[in-house]
C-alpha cells in the first residue's frame, strides 16, 4: 500500500510511484498547504513554465482546514482559462486531439470540494494511462503510516531530482527541457507510451 495526497493533475513524480503501488490510499485527513500541487499544476507553454491554479475559498486565516474541506472558489473562470491553456499550449502535440474530449468535462463540471476534482483528474489520468484506479481514502491522519508514504510529492518545494528520462517537449528548442511538469505534459507527447516512461 502507499499513500498519496490527491493533487491537481499531478506532477510527473507523483504518477511515477502512482503506477508502481500495489494499491492507493488517498490522504485526506490532513491538512491544506498552499502553494502545493493540492490546487497547482505546471504546464509548458511557448513562453517556458506555466502555472495553472484553482482558486480556493479562505474563510477564517487561523483554523486549520483539512484537505477534504478545501472548497473550490468558483466566482473565477479559471476553468475556463485552464483549459484554453492547455489548449493554446497542446493542441500542436501529438496526443491532445485524441485526448481532448474526454479532459473536457473536468473544465465543464462545476466542484464544490477541491479534493473531488483532484480525484476526477486521477481517474482521468488512470484511465488514459489504462492502469488500475481503485483507491482508499484515509479515516484519520497518521504522522508515520504504516504504508509506504508519497504524501510529500505534493509539496511543491521536495521533489525528487531525477524523475524521469528526458523526453520531446512541444518548445524544448526554445527553452530546453523541464522536468517534472504535470503528468498532463508527458501524456498530450507520448499517449499511450508514458506508461513506459514512468
Amino acid at each position: 500500500m502507499s499513500i498519496f495526497i490527491p493533487t491537481y493533475f499531478s506532477p510527473i513524480s507523483q504518477y511515477s510511484e502512482i503506477v508502481k503501488a500495489d494499491s492507493i490510499v488517498f490522504e485526506l485527513e490532513d491538512n491544506f498547504q498552499k502553494q502545493s500541487y493540492r490546487n497547482r499544476c505546471y504546464i509548458y507553454n511557448s513562453n517556458g513554465k506555466q502555472l495553472l491554479s484553482i482558486p480556493v475559498k479562505h474563510q477564517t486565516k487561523d483554523i486549520r482546514k483539512k484537505t477534504k474541506d478545501t472548497l473550490v472558489e468558483n466566482d473565477f473562470p479559471w476553468q475556463d482559462q485552464h483549459f484554453k491553456s492547455l489548449q493554446i499550449a497542446y493542441r500542436t502535440s501529438p496526443f491532445f486531439d485524441f485526448l481532448e474530449d474526454d479532459i473536457a468535462p473536468i473544465f465543464h463540471k462545476k466542484y464544490k470540494y477541491l479534493h473531488d476534482l483532484n480525484i476526477d483528474t486521477f481517474l482521468f489520468i488512470t484511465d488514459a494511462l489504462q492502469v488500475d484506479s481503485q483507491f482508499t481514502t484515509t479515516k484519520s491522519y497518521e504522522i508515520e503510516p504504516t504504508e509506504k508514504d508519497f504524501r510529500f510529492l505534493a509539496d511543491r518545494k521536495n521533489q525528487p531530482k531525477n524523475v524521469v528520462e528526458k523526453y520531446i517537449q512541444m518548445f524544448d528548442d526554445k527553452h530546453g527541457f523541464l522536468p517534472n511538469l504535470s503528468i498532463l505534459d508527458l501524456l498530450f507527447m507520448e499517449g499511450p507510451n508514458a506508461i513506459s516512461y514512468l
